[in-house]
């Protein structure tokens, strides 16, 4: 059985051993980590289900992993090759009701937990790094100007982002452009945060932070924006987000899609939609454009692919939570320590393996004169 286990990473530098003390050494090379199996259980079901029984044994410390954690689950994603397409763990569908539920199952575990380990702004999208040698929070501030600059905000105009976080991007956009914003989210414990910022900061006047589904958002906007929601909406909901984005934007309007995406198309891992992300769908490049923009008489103008910078971002995310373990334990468990330190490791590995990407799409209106004549952004 554990031969079998070896077999499906076959060219895997990776060392594998039993609770009795019996090794398979990799089949070439070196060993850069070893899979530790300490009871039958964990064996027998990863073999039935690996989708979802690899993070339930590593979160159930039934299966050790040594070594750096993400340059083993990178070292097992390059070998495993494209995404395999499998149904076993069917999609919850995308109602409002399962959506709010969705949000508050991850979003809302309390913002002192995100403050541990993302910046100061809160930002949880990922970063951009001008040069390798940024910290986060220059990245993180780079992505919020370069998000602006690829819309072209300008003094006065009407902005809408849905699902705006805890609200750092819609908050540079008021400060830095002179827009004046409605930001939608559905997480109450962003949202407090969000408006307690704007009021502190006085921009409470420019910027609405409104706690409500994206499906519910009415009048119209210059810009629409959305950075990290399109994961959670849903492939059965693409068209009616399309439909929402051709109802708000003006004649001459634009907007930007952030968002992690895949090459083919395929669910996300089993595991993080039962543990980290309920209900999350990665979609390709062809879904978003065929799905939600032309239906909509709505043209790509721009589309950037940051998959290294979400792996460089996602390493920053796990060196601080590794720091700020002991207080992650006391505020939750052990079993939610290993479950974040394998969803952060592991969403690490995948973008540097390039299974999961990242992509920025800038779109306006089909036939708009208010396009951008070279592909600068300032």
């Amino acid at each position: 059985m554990l031969r079998r286990v070896q077999a499906s990473v076959s060219k895997a530098r990776i060392q594998f051993q039993l609770w009795d003390g019996f090794e398979l050494n990799p089949t070439a090379g070196y060993p850069i980590g070893r899979l530790r199996f300490l009871n039958r259980s964990a064996l027998y079901r990863l073999l039935w289900d690996p989708e979802l029984n690899f993070g339930e044994a590593y979160m159930a410390g039934t299966l050790a992993i040594d070594g750096d954690l993400a340059e083993v689950l990178e070292e097992i994603y390059r070998t495993f090759g494209d995404p395999r397409r499998t149904w076993r763990h069917p999609y919850r569908r995308h109602d409002p009701r399962a959506a709010r539920a969705n949000v508050h199952s991850h979003y809302d575990l309390g913002n002192p937990f995100y403050a541990l380990w993302l910046d100061e702004a809160l930002v949880y999208t990922c970063a951009y790094y001008a040069t390798p040698e940024s910290t986060l929070e220059q990245a993180q501030r780079a992505k919020l100007d370069r998000v602006c600059r690829k819309l072209r905000l300008a003094p006065g105009e009407r902005v809408i982002e849905a699902g705006c976080g805890w609200g750092a991007l819609a908050l540079f956009m008021a400060r830095h452009h002179g827009v004046r914003v409605r930001a939608f989210n559905i997480s109450k414990e962003q949202l407090a945060f969000a408006r307690e910022r704007a009021e502190r900061e006085r921009l409470g006047d420019r910027v609405e932070f409104i706690e409500d589904d994206y499906r519910n958002i009415s009048g119209t906007c210059d810009a629409f924006v959305s950075v990290g929601m399109l994961e959670h909406v849903g492939a059965d909901q693409y068209d009616v987000f399309g439909t929402l984005i051709g109802r708000l934007l003006t004649p001459n309007g634009r907007g930007l899609l952030h968002f992690i995406g895949r090459d083919r198309s395929a669910p996300l891992n089993a595991w993080i939609r039962r543990r980290i992300f309920p209900g999350a769908y990665a979609p390709t490049l062809g879904e978003v454009c065929d799905r939600i923009l032309q239906p909509h008489a709505l043209s790509v103008l721009d589309v950037e692919n940051l998959r290294e910078h979400y792996a460089r971002t996602l390493d920053h995310w796990r060196s601080r939570f590794d720091a700020a373990e002991p207080t992650v334990a006391s505020m939750f468990d052990e079993r939610f320590v290993r479950a974040w330190r394998l969803y952060l490791a592991g969403s690490q590995a995948a973008f540097a393996s390039g299974w999961m990407q990242l992509f920025q799409i800038v779109f306006a209106r089909s036939g708009s004169v208010n396009v951008p004549w070279t592909r600068a952004t300032s």
